[in-house]
């Protein structure tokens, strides 16, 4: 059994057309799958917080949040793996 490897992706800034589908894009270009994914738009708003599978990944996480921030300039883009996203939030 593979043990798959997960991040977690943010991103967050003024509404515009096409954001998921820039983001989505930069993570297939990745060989990143999309697992699940939340979006809103408070107030103009933009919010979106993925799980991305990043075991076949073809590039790095900070290779990966570069490629999003490239695609995405105006936005705030985090790319966090699980492990250290799991860490900072264990009581």
């Amino acid at each position: 059994m593979n043990k798959t490897s997960k991040a977690v992706v943010t991103v967050i800034g003024k509404d515009m057309v096409g954001i998921l589908a820039k983001v989505s894009t930069a993570c297939a270009n990745a060989n990143a799958n999309v697992v699940e994914v939340t979006q809103s738009v408070l107030d103009s708003f933009f919010c979106m917080v993925m799980i991305i599978d990043i075991t076949e990944a073809t590039k790095s996480i900070d290779e990966l949040q570069r490629s999003i921030s490239e695609q995405v300039p105006a936005m705030q883009v985090h790319v966090m793996h699980e492990n250290i996203f799991n860490s900072m939030h264990r009581i």
